[in-house]
Parts: structure tokens; C-alpha cells; sequence
């Protein structure tokens, strides 16, 4: 043990140990070269001692430390700092200074938002000696390490002082500590210097050379990744540099030592030792963390975008560099159907199918949600993407087993490759999404390659987005109305509101065209607000026995704006609630189901009437008729479509009507446009019909000219304007 006794050996001669006074005052600008700052006092709570830390700690003059000043006197400076204290000031002096001098150790916190750590240990003559550390530092490193990553954990606790004595107090320290002289023999060190170089205590003492330790440090197995002769040279030269050095120690043992070195004015050092292998780890930890995703351990976006750029660095001439991007088909259903922790283990499964796909030299991301991203590097030909395109399908598209329940998914891929389709990873990673739309537009499933094309039309559909936006507030929207015809009486029961928009350049733009895009960017809630404000104006001039149908998209029901503008439409036109019917695919109910069949019975409570849309298209249709009362089941064109010609089509209409009528619901069968198929659907049982045998979708002014100039028109409500 090396802590200021004596081990003589054969080479220690009298004349090499310091004198009693020289050591004293060696010992004491050791002190007040340390981080603590200390204080020592006699019974008489006066001091005796205090280093020049804990005076630039406190911005003290000498005169207010100088030996036989009450220690009262340095509390009541700390208060003026703004030491926090849960008591008066003058209690709490009296508290410090009055009760016996006990071992205590606590943290002091000032209103600066330092925070000092505090120890006070009794001396046998009845005074103590305390140390004060300042670790604001250290403790906000602490916070901010549990705050973020909850991985932090205390790393140093405060120095504890034995006894009196000097290297008592320093071999409380948390770090190793040693002292050299001029000559680079030891003067002292301390017991956690020897435990952390895993050093016989026996071995060192006063006057041992700087290479008999460096010696023992290779015996015992604790240094670094180089020879004994270039670590002692390094050594020496931080040693003889006579300038401050903060070093980082990597052993070969595994652990990571912070070496402080810190000279003496008589060319000797003192250095301090500290482990923080733990602090290290973290820190390796929170830079992986960085960069990777937390739900998958695959790479994220900024480690994708510098492994590609170092990849289009490195691969060029003959060798190419292929991003796939791809997303999962029909992920969505498996959240929505078994929950979004059964979600979250598919995603980390897919990413086992990919890791086992790629190669080393490749790159897999998760970029958020359900999309990934592969860089291919290198390949010498696009064959070689295509194969693995190919591969990723079938092995993504292979069952989930998960929780005992099994779950399928496809994907859909993009590719781009450099240097034809980009030599930037932007370029790339975008032509890669351009890719990616096109493959999910063309069936998904599947892959497709960037073409200049695909860049072309998603220009075009950014010219679309920008007039969309812009053709509300000029006026280009208009509502064309389609009779509904009830087949008992044979007379019209209403019209559905269907959207046109008379483009000032393109001229009339389908809804298949632009309600798709408006759904895609949030769009479609101003404007479905306007068409039932403009529907139920316009129903307000009609017969009262006439009702309006509008399409409402699964976006208005997000939020929670859709009821007040129903209400607002009602109330401005003075239409009856009755009179108006919304209809709904069951991809409405698919997103947060709960809240929006709270809507639905709010809007019923109301009056107004529900219908589920394309009913039979879905493949959960009869368990959303179960959990709500609908007022009408719309059969969709689809089977319609081919009712006089194909049984199963028949057998399918025949079903839902029965279904409809026997749940009290009336069965409108849409796109009926031959009399063979009016004179199917009515012997089936469906009540309604709708479709161009009876009227295509016309322009309001139309609709009331040929169906609705027998009927007087209504006395206007007030404030019927269309808000």
C-alpha cells in the first residue's frame, strides 16, 4: 500500500526521501492543487486550514480564510451565495456550528445552480476537516444521461475522510492519485491507484521510478494497446512538457481510464486516475442510439444517408450502387386487426428477413413506419437488383406467426440505381420513392425501376396539388346531383351529391383523379366541408320529401370539426336533419373505430340518416352492420354491374338485400344502367336504385328543370345563405 508510509528496500537511501518539512509543504500544494476544496477546524469551529480551491470555489480573500476564522462565518458567505437552505439562515448557522462535529456528507445546492458536494469528518482532537467538490457538471452530465436514455446512473460519491491526515483524506478519493518529483520517483499515491492498475501495494512506496511501476502495470495485465517502451515514452514526455494534460486511456483489460496530469512548481506532477468505463460505454450506447432504430436496430435516416454517401464515394466505374425502397402492403390491417404491439413484432421480423438478405457491404434503414430502405453496393449489373427485389417480395410476403396468431404482409419496391438515376443520395433515395409510388400504383406486390417518366408525372401531380389548393377560393368546384329512385313507388326519393371541378385550363377533372390526391394532403376536409354546406343549401330549395346524400371521406372524421359543420350547414340553410344522409365506406370505421361510431350515433341522435357506401367491397363489411344501425346498405356497381350475366353476382346482390331488409335497412343498388338490371335488382329485394338508366349526374340547375319544376319550391329559410 502506497499512502505515504515508508517501504524500505534495498535501493531506498535516506538522503532520496524528502524532508519532513519539505514533504509537509510538498503534500500541502498538492492540496491546493486539487479539485476539493478543503477546509480543516479546530474545536473551536476555527480555522485551522483551507486550500486555494475551496477559496476560488467561494470567491473568498485571504483575509476572510485566514487561520481563526469562524467557521460561521464561511456559512453565512455561502448563504450570501445563495445556498439554498429548508430553514432560516441564522438557524441553520446554529444548526452547522452548535450540535457536535459528526461524519456527514450531503449535496448543497446555490441559486447560480452550482451544486457542491459537502463532507465533514471529526478529527480526533475534537476539530474536522471538510471537503467541498463542485459537481454541477457532473451532475447535469447525470441528468441529462437518466433524462434521455433512463442508462445513467451516479457515477463518483463524495469523497470520505477518515482520519486527520493528509493522504487519509486522499485516499478517500474516487480517482487514483499519485505524486512524482522532478526525478519521476514516487512521493505517494494512493490505495485506488494501486486497485485500479490491479498494482501489490507492497510493491510501491515512496521513491519507486516511474518505470518500475509501469513494470508492474504490464505484469498485472492493466495497460494499453502499445509496448512498454512507447507507453513509458509518452509518459515521460507529458511528464517533462511541464504543461497540463488531460489523457483517455483505453486497457487492454477492457476498462478506460481519464488521465489527469497536472505539473508542480518543482518540476514534478501529480496526476489523477479516474475509471470511467462506464460513462464510455454509455456514451457508445447513446451514439448507437443515434443512429439506429430504436423499435428494429436497423440503421436510421442519418446513418442511411452516410453509409450511401460513402458508398457512392467508394463504388464507381463498373460498379454501381442500387437503393431499394420499399414499404409493407397491408401492414395497416395487421395493426388495425391484431393491435400495434402484434405491429411492432412484424416490423422487427421483417427486419430479420432483410439482415439475412443482405450482405455486409450492404446498408438496410427503417425510415419510419412501415418503409425501408436497402442500399445494394456494390452491383455490377441492375440483374443483380432485380434478383434481390425479387427475393425481398417472396420473403416478406411468407405468414407471420405471431402470439399464436398469423398475420401476411406484401411489399411494394422502388429502385433506383447510380450513376443513371443519381450520383447524390438525395437524388437517389428520391427517384427510389418515385419508383416506389409507381410499383404500389401498378398493383403492389411488386418492384419497379426509376424512369425519367415517373419524375415527369410527379411533377405533374404537383402542379395538380398547388391548382387544387387553389381552385376552392376561386370557385371551380361544382355539385352535379344523381337521382336516387325508389322502386316501389317508382318516384325519386333524393339525389346524392357528387364533386366536379371545372379546371379553367384542363376543363372537367374526374373525381377519380383529384379526390385520391386531396385525401393524400389533407385537402379533402375544406373541401367536403363545402360540399354539405353547397348540398344542403341546394336540398333546401327542394320538395320536402326529397333528400340529399353526401359522400363523407375518413379524413373529416379525424378531428373534431365534422359535427359542428353539419350542425353549422343545417341551421344556415334551415334544412331538416332528416333530409340529409351521409354515407361512409367502412374505411372510415378502420380508423380509430371508437370515436368515429361516437360521431355517427351523434349525427343519428340528430336526425340525420347513415349509409354504408360500396358495401361488399371490404372484408369486414357485415361486422361494422353489427356494431352500428345504418339507415341503407348501398350495394356497389361492381356487382351490379354484372347481375343479369353472372350467378354469382346475382346471388351476392340477392344476399345483401335480404341482409338490408331483414335489419330494417332500405337496399339501394348502384350503377344500374339496363332495364334487364332494374328488373334484376328489383326481384331480389333491393328498394332503391341509382344509375345512368335513369339519369346521369347533372348540374343543379338541370336537376330542377327536368325533375323538380312540377313541385312549387319552398319559401327560403332564413339566413339560408351557403357560409
Amino acid at each position: 500500500m502506497a499512502t505515504g508510509k515508508r517501504h524500505m528496500t534495498d535501493r531506498d537511501q535516506p538522503a532520496m526521501v524528502p524532508e519532513p518539512g519539505n514533504l509537509q509543504m510538498r503534500l500541502e500544494e498538492a492540496l491546493h492543487n486539487l479539485s476539493l476544496g478543503i477546509v480543516i477546524f479546530d474545536r473551536d469551529r476555527r480555522v485551522i486550514f483551507c486550500n486555494r480551491r475551496y477559496v476560488e470555489m467561494y470567491g473568498l480573500t485571504p483575509e476572510q480564510v485566514k487561520p481563526g476564522t469562524p467557521t460561521s462565518a464561511l456559512i453565512q458567505h455561502r448563504l450570501n451565495l445563495g445556498l439554498k437552505v429548508r430553514m432560516a439562515p441564522e438557524q441553520y448557522i446554529r444548526e452547522r456550528v452548535g450540535r457536535d462535529i459528526a461524519l456527514d456528507t450531503t449535496v448543497q445546492e446555490f441559486t447560480d445552480g452550482r451544486i457542491i458536494a459537502y463532507a465533514v469528518r471529526p478529527l480526533p482532537d475534537g476539530g474536522g476537516i471538510a471537503t467541498h467538490e463542485d459537481i454541477t457538471e457532473r451532475e447535469e452530465l447525470h441528468a441529462r444521461l437518466k433524462r434521455q436514455y433512463e442508462l445513467g446512473r451516479e457515477q463518483e460519491e463524495a469523497l470520505r475522510i477518515r482520519n486527520v491526515q493528509f493522504d487519509t483524506a486522499i485516499n478517500n478519493m474516487s480517482q487514483g492519485l499519485c505524486f512524482f518529483d522532478s526525478d519521476h520517483r514516487l512521493i505517494v499515491c494512493n490505495d485506488r491507484f494501486t486497485e485500479m492498475y490491479d498494482i501489490p501495494p507492497d510493491k510501491v512506496g515512496p521513491g519507486t521510478p516511474l518505470t518500475d511501476i509501469v513494470d508492474l502495470r504490464y505484469e498485472a495485465g492493466s495497460f494499453p494497446a502499445m509496448s512498454r517502451d512507447e507507453y513509458l515514452l509518452w509518459r515521460t514526455n507529458v511528464a517533462v512538457s511541464n504543461e497540463a494534460k488531460d489523457s483517455i486511456v483505453d486497457l487492454k483489460n477492457g476498462k478506460t481510464f481519464k488521465i489527469r496530469h497536472r505539473p508542480m512548481p518543482d518540476l514534478g506532477w501529480v496526476a489523477t486516475h479516474e475509471d470511467i468505463t462506464e460513462q464510455r460505454q454509455a456514451e457508445v450506447k447513446i451514439e448507437h442510439m443515434a443512429h439506429h432504430d430504436a423499435l428494429t436496430d436497423l440503421a436510421n435516416r442519418a446513418l442511411l444517408n452516410e453509409r450511401l454517401e460513402q458508398a457512392l464515394a467508394r463504388f464507381h466505374g463498373g460498379q454501381m450502387v442500387a437503393v431499394h425502397h420499399l414499404d409493407l402492403d397491408q401492414f395497416k390491417a395487421v395493426n388495425d386487426t391484431f393491435g400495434h404491439p402484434a405491429g411492432d413484432k412484424l416490423l422487427r421480423i421483417v427486419a430479420d428477413r432483410l439482415r439475412a438478405l443482405a450482405r455486409e457491404t450492404d446498408t438496410i434503414a427503417r425510415m419510419g413506419g412501415d418503409e425501408f430502405v436497402i442500399v445494394q453496393a456494390p452491383v455490377s449489373d441492375p440483374a443483380e437488383a432485380t434478383m434481390l427485389a425479387q427475393q425481398i417480395i417472396a420473403w416478406i410476403s411468407e405468414p407471420y406467426e405471431i402470439d399464436g396468431q398469423q398475420a401476411s404482409v406484401g411489399t411494394s419496391i422502388g429502385i433506383a440505381v447510380s450513376p443513371g438515376d443519381g450520383d447524390a443520395p438525395d437524388k437517389l433515395l428520391r427517384n427510389a420513392d418515385l419508383a416506389l409510388y409507381r410499383a404500389k400504383g401498378d398493383g403492389r406486390g411488386t418492384f419497379r425501376f426509376f424512369e425519367p417518366a415517373m419524375d415527369e408525372q410527379m411533377q405533374a401531380r404537383r402542379i395538380m396539388e398547388q391548382d387544387l389548393r387553389k381552385a376552392l377560393p376561386a370557385g371551380e368546384f361544382e355539385l352535379y346531383y344523381q337521382p336516387v329512385v325508389n322502386l316501389e313507388s317508382n318516384e325519386i326519393s333524393g339525389f346524392e351529391a357528387l364533386i366536379r371541378w371545372n379546371h379553367p385550363e384542363a376543363g372537367q377533372i374526374p373525381p377519380s383523379t383529384f379526390i385520391p390526391l386531396a385525401e393524400e394532403i389533407g385537402f379533402i376536409v375544406p373541401l367536403g366541408e363545402w360540399v354539405i354546406r353547397e348540398a344542403c343549401f341546394a336540398a333546401s330549395r327542394w320538395p320536402e320529401h326529397l333528400n340529399v346524400a353526401v359522400n363523407i371521406s375518413a379524413a373529416q372524421f379525424r378531428g373534431s370539426s365534422l359535427l359542428p359543420v353539419i350542425v353549422n350547414a343545417l341551421a344556415a340553410c334551415g334544412l331538416h336533419p332528416t333530409r340529409l344522409e351521409i354515407e361512409i365506406t367502412e374505411t372510415v370505421l378502420l380508423q380509430d373505430r371508437e370515436a368515429t361510431l361516437a360521431v355517427l350515433h351523434q349525427l343519428r341522435a340528430l336526425g340525420i340518416r347513415i349509409a354504408m357506401d360500396d358495401f361488399g367491397t371490404g372484408y369486414s363489411s357485415l361486422t361494422y352492420l353489427q356494431s352500428f344501425p345504418f339507415d341503407k346498405i348501398k350495394i356497389d356497381r361492381s356487382f351490379v354491374k354484372d347481375i343479369t350475366e353472372n350467378a354469382g353476382s346475382l346471388y351476392i346482390v340477392r344476399a345483401v338485400a335480404a341482409l338490408a331488409n331483414g335489419m330494417g335497412m332500405a337496399a339501394t343498388a348502384e350503377g344500374v344502367e339496363t332495364a334487364e338490371q332494374l328488373d334484376k335488382i328489383a326481384a331480389v329485394g333491393c328498394t332503391e336504385m341509382q344509375g345512368f338508366l335513369f339519369s346521369k349526374p347533372l348540374p343543379v340547375a338541370e336537376i330542377e328543370r327536368l325533375f323538380l319544376s312540377r313541385f312549387p319550391k319552398p319559401v327560403a329559410a332564413k339566413n339560408s345563405a351557403v357560409a
